[in-house]
């Protein structure tokens, strides 16, 4: 699959021509990307002593400068290894060599690291690529759990090469008074290391030891039994409070979480309670990838993943439930997979106990420490505030937090692909190359799921994950987030791009923004294609056959899109095929009520509501009475195409859910339940194709979902299971959308085929569809490191109005 990451830039050779032999060199060597909080500074200082080059080396903007002068011989070979030899979080993107008059940049001779400066050489500072935060690294862990290392223990150790970077920074460009680190005088032992090349915290802006801090504090809530502490009394009294049952508010890398005993039933229950969580899966936090392995199915392709540096929330196909040690089940209920994840901070580590710690849980719900529909939480006295009555107690630090940072979930593959569902920790701010260059622009996303996007030139650069923009705070993180974004890529907006959805909170943000500059409204489903092209590396240049299947979307004749096939470039698109409409009850109001959608589809497919449905028998005689006039009326029924409100309909004509108390509920339930008929699936049911009525030459395609509705009320009446019912409907799914594409490609000769949506988040219908796809002799292209959902909208948002009219109007179809 191609992916955005930017590698190494082609070799260039030193300009100016053959040096004279014995006679020196003089050059000015640029490196961008990755390059700043990575060890990149001591790496060069490490590698011209090597060569004995003379010279200097500062941070200049988003740029590493470094001015060398030595033998021709050895000057090229420093070019060469700046590309093929740089430590391992750094990312050279571009590298460019200029030649210099005159003495070397070192008067001494030697090499030396200069102070940072904001530009380089006057020139306009540029988009420093800061690193992502990442888990500690070998060494750092040796000196965690080491009696004789003076780190023993330390809750924040860190060198050049792990840590926290992005969630730290305060400015550019990234040296420790730029960072929340500034706040903590370096004491000698720490100064000293700091300034010495050969040692591996040579300029690591965090680097701390318990002399300098920061440091661990414990704040008990009333009646809990345990007093405040400092240090490792902190550390011993959360791990007390864990074991009994308590949840406790810990603080981590970029904000806090509310966690508790996993295998305690009763301490889930009640987290769940407090939070107001519905069912919706919680995650846990493994103290090893053992213990990992035991909970779900773990590929060697998984494992690299779960322990490598980024440390994402992944995705586990669950194991049988009486296979799950200290895992209650109120932890996933409902869910075909666990989320799972292992320490990616010291603290963790610790939490989890050293060699000689009391026994204590080894499997932690680890939560966002928010209440639900709220943003993170990451101010130690907004937790105290925030958080009470959620929590028992407070695990903290007094390192500020400077960029709100949630945990990243990703699903990997059967076929060992990553495919990244949420965005944010140890992948963002991340740089990712476009295929075409753009004006300097923002997007601003949708109002799920949020996630920000600047561009510039080739690169765009994610925000972290925001979240849903249903209130006040919410709407608060979003402004504080964009005002970080533009900070820390230096992407002063030209433009502006947002969702064409007219009451989205994001794109009245967007607009009271705009100041004068275009704002580009851009159609939900053709950002999702143009995500996904994007991330392929496509420029544009020909369409693709995008299969955009979520649960809403503002359509261009008013309706309630989410079942589409579009043929789509960047500068436009057009409507191919979609699923048929029915009514939304209540519009948005459906969402949490799948047994009014299920009557919706029902009626739309003419079958009666026989009280034997389980849909029907999940509604009082009230509720039922006044949906059918709602429907007879039409009063307050929005017509919908949406594909996942189609999964809320067959999940509660199942049975599985009728009630959904978070968004995709019904959606997994249904694929959790066909998940353990798979192999029994068959060939699945058959959808209808048909024109859709209009005058039109050529209309789009009208996939219709009656025919499948009347097999699962035949099979619910001849008693066959709701998990075979829910793998026959997958099964038909995917057929269908191989159907619709093959008629698309009869139709346009196009043989792309893009899959994004949100509904592709379902792995069995991802896997399916690209199977049979493939066998088809399409081209298939799916998401990677750009969620599929509304958490990589704005990428496709930004790709799209680079391409649209100057007066920011709907583009021209392809």
């Amino acid at each position: 699959m191609t992916g955005l990451s930017a590698g190494p830039a082609p070799a260039p050779a030193p300009p100016g021509g053959r040096a004279a032999a014995g006679q020196p060199l003089h050059r000015r060597v640029t490196v961008r990307g990755t390059v700043q909080g990575v060890g990149f500074r001591p790496f060069v200082h490490r590698l011209a002593h090597a060569l004995g080059l003379a010279g200097s080396v500062h941070n200049a903007g988003g740029a590493v400068v470094a001015e060398v002068t030595g033998p021709p011989g050895a000057v090229a070979e420093f070019c060469r290894r700046l590309r093929t030899g740089a430590p391992p979080p750094a990312a050279v993107r571009s590298l460019t060599v200029e030649s210099l008059p005159g003495p070397p940049a070192a008067r001494d001779g030697g090499f030396v690291i200069l102070p940072s400066r904001a530009g380089a050489d006057g020139a306009a500072a540029e988009a420093a690529a800061i690193p992502p935060d990442t888990a500690p690294c070998a060494d750092c862990l040796r000196d965690l759990t080491d009696p004789r290392d003076r780190r023993y223990r330390h809750p924040f150790v860190t060198c050049t090469h792990c840590g926290p970077r992005l969630t730290l920074a305060t400015g550019l460009p990234y040296d420790r008074a730029a960072t929340t680190m500034a706040a903590f005088p370096l004491c000698p032992d720490c100064a000293r290391e700091y300034a010495d090349p050969a040692d591996r915290r040579f300029h690591a802006q965090p680097v701390a030891c318990p002399a300098c801090g920061p440091r661990l504090r414990f704040t008990p809530g009333p009646g809990g039994g345990e007093s405040a502490a400092e240090g490792e009394d902190a550390l011993a009294a959360a791990r007390r409070l864990l074991a009994r049952g308590a949840i406790v508010a810990v603080k981590g890398i970029g904000g806090y979480h509310l966690a508790c005993d996993a295998g305690d039933a009763r301490a889930v229950r009640e987290l769940r309670r407090r939070k107001r969580r519905g069912a919706r899966p919680f995650a846990v936090m493994c103290a090893d990838a053992a213990t990992a392995g035991r909970l779900g199915r773990l590929t060697d392709a998984g494992r690299r993943v779960l322990t490598g540096p980024r440390r994402p929330v992944v995705l586990l196909r669950r194991r049988a439930p009486g296979a799950l040690p200290g895992l209650a089940g109120e932890v996933c209920p409902g869910s075909p997979d666990v989320g799972v994840l292992l320490p990616y901070a010291p603290l963790h580590h610790l939490l989890f106990g050293l060699d000689g710690d009391p026994p204590g849980p080894r499997v932690l719900v680890m939560t966002s420490g928010n209440r639900s529909g709220e943003p993170l939480v990451t101010d130690d006295a907004e937790a105290r505030e925030r958080l009470a009555g959620l929590a028992d107690a407070w695990l903290w630090h007094d390192r500020e937090i400077a960029v709100p940072c949630d945990d990243s979930v990703v699903r990997v593959r059967d076929d060992g692909t990553e495919l990244v569902l949420r965005r944010s920790r140890g992948y963002a701010p991340e740089p990712l190359e476009l295929p075409v260059a753009v004006r300097p622009a923002l997007a601003v996303g949708g109002d799920l799921k949020n996630a920000l996007c600047a561009g510039r030139d080739r690169t765009a650069w994610f925000s972290p994950h925001i979240g849903d923009l249903g209130g006040l705070a919410a709407l608060r993180a979003l402004a504080a987030g964009e005002r970080r974004l533009r900070a820390l890529t230096g992407t002063d907006p030209e433009l502006l791009a947002a969702d064409r959805h007219p009451g989205y909170h994001s794109a009245r943000f967007a607009r009271e923004r705009a100041a004068g500059r275009p704002l580009h409204r851009v159609q939900h489903h053709h950002a999702h294609i143009a995500s996904a092209m994007a991330e392929h590396g496509l420029d544009g240049t020909a369409p693709v056959i995008g299969v955009a299947f979520d649960g809403t979307g503002y359509g261009e004749d008013g309706a309630v899109w989410g079942g589409e096939v579009l043929l789509a470039d960047y500068a436009g698109h057009r409507r191919l095929a979609h699923l048929a409409y029915a009514p939304l009850p209540g519009g948005d109001a459906a969402v949490a009520n799948p047994c009014r959608t299920a009557l919706a589809r029902l009626r739309a497919a003419r079958l009666p509501w026989d009280p034997d449905l389980p849909c029907v028998a999940a509604c009082e005689p009230a509720e039922l009475a006044v949906l059918d006039r709602q429907l007879g009326r039409g009063f307050g029924c929005v017509p919908g195409s949406g594909m996942g409100r189609l999964f809320d309909a067959v999940s509660s004509l199942t049975g599985l859910c009728h009630r959904a108390g978070y968004e995709a509920q019904a959606a997994l339930e249904l694929e959790a339940a066909a998940v353990a008929a798979w192999p029994e699936g068959g060939d699945g049911y058959a959808f209808a194709l048909r024109p859709a009525p209009g005058t039109d030459a050529a209309p789009p395609l009208l996939l219709d979902p009656a025919p499948v509705l009347r097999a699962i009320v035949a099979d619910l009446r001849g008693g066959v299971p709701a998990a075979l019912i829910a793998a026959r409907f997958h099964r038909g799914l995917a057929a269908a959308v191989v159907a619709l594409c093959g008629r698309a490609r009869r139709r346009t000769g196009v043989g792309t085929v893009v899959l994004t949506g949100g509904v592709f988040a379902n792995a069995l219908l991802d896997q399916e569809c690209a199977v049979r796809l493939t066998a088809a002799g399409f081209t298939v292209l799916r998401h990677g490191r750009v969620p599929p959902g509304d958490g990589g909208l704005a990428l496709g948002q930004l790709l799209v109005a680079a391409r649209a009219p100057a007066g920011g109007g709907p583009p021209p179809g392809p």
